[in-house]
């Protein structure tokens, strides 16, 4: 095989391995823009190595992305943006192929919104192991050597890690996909009428709303009473020529399904210019975030452009 050949075999031996890097990166980083720009960088290493003298090519792009996806977690860049409390993981939209494998509990948890924002409170490494262990099935003594640890400290940081986002996740289990889209009907309809004895039934009592604030709030609102959180829906939900102008037109009110949990999205033509998601627990809402950054909405739009909704919950809004 000459060089040329050699190249292009070996490119897509790399291609072949893409999602499942890309979804890696994403669950460590929390961000498609970084994850791709991870995966991207991996493949640069890949161009430059000995191919010839990787003997198991999977394993050691695994063992690239994730150190690249923790030099950016370490990095001082990232602390401070993620310290300033403007920070929240980037939605992707159900389908989505760097959502990864979903076919256990335990998998489609990891990638939800929920823990991807309770990762944030652990270590690089704990977030690492955590990933490694719960979405790809990683043995210890597998993810000792990607991370260059021993297997006792790989069992110590799953421990950590486990034990502080089962204590601070709200709810557990799967939520019936027919209730979830009950309860997110019922809170947009009482919103939108405004009626707030409604919502405040619609949510737990230690209920909290988040809003990036459409991207133009230095720091993430938050809210956490129920009334409060109920006062600030009705008045969200409100239309006004001014949410109009922001909006770019007057959106469209969709369900969906947004990283495994039930969403509205705000469509303008087709393009999605806000995420409205929610943690369901017990048949009542425990956490509302509102996403309407353009930057963080940049993946979930292009995949609604190659969507086939269901009808609009509101025509015109």
């Amino acid at each position: 095989m000459d060089n040329t050949a050699t190249d292009r075999f070996d490119a897509s031996r790399f291609e072949a391995s893409r999602n499942r890097l890309a979804s890696l990166a994403y669950r460590l980083l929390g961000s498609a823009v970084d994850a791709e720009d991870a995966v991207q960088d991996a493949f640069l290493h890949w161009q430059a190595a000995d191919r010839q003298r990787i003997k198991v090519p999977e394993a050691w792009l695994t063992k690239v992305v994730t150190n690249l996806c923790l030099d950016r977690l370490r990095s001082a860049r990232a602390r401070r943006e993620r310290t300033a409390g403007a920070w929240l993981p980037e939605p992707l939209l159900d389908g989505d192929p760097m959502l990864g494998p979903a076919d256990t509990f335990e998998q489609r948890e990891s990638v939800s919104l929920a823990v991807l924002t309770l990762m944030e409170r652990l270590s690089p490494l704990e977030r690492a192991v955590y990933v490694l262990r719960e979405a790809f099935s990683y043995s210890h003594a597998e993810t000792a050597e990607i991370l260059d640890i021993s297997e006792s400290a790989s069992q110590q940081h799953l421990h950590r890690a486990r034990r502080r986002i089962t204590a601070e996740r709200r709810g557990s289990g799967e939520v019936d996909p027919a209730s979830a889209r009950r309860i997110v009907e019922e809170f947009l309809a009482a919103a939108s009428s405004g009626r707030t004895e409604r919502l405040v039934a619609l949510l737990t009592d230690d209920a909290t709303a988040i809003s990036d604030g459409a991207g133009l709030a230095e720091k993430l609102l938050r809210f956490d009473t129920p009334q409060r959180i109920a006062a600030v829906a009705r008045a969200g939900f409100t239309p006004t020529p001014a949410k109009r102008r922001l909006a770019g037109g007057t959106p469209a009110i969709h369900y969906a399904l947004v990283n495994g949990a039930p969403a509205i999205l705000f469509v303008v033509g087709d393009q999605p210019v806000g995420a409205v998601t929610f943690d369901i627990a017990n048949d009542r809402i425990a956490t509302v975030r509102g996403i309407a950054a353009p930057a963080r909405l940049t993946r979930l739009a292009e995949a609604w452009r190659g969507h086939e909704p269901d009808a609009p919950l509101v025509n015109r809004w």
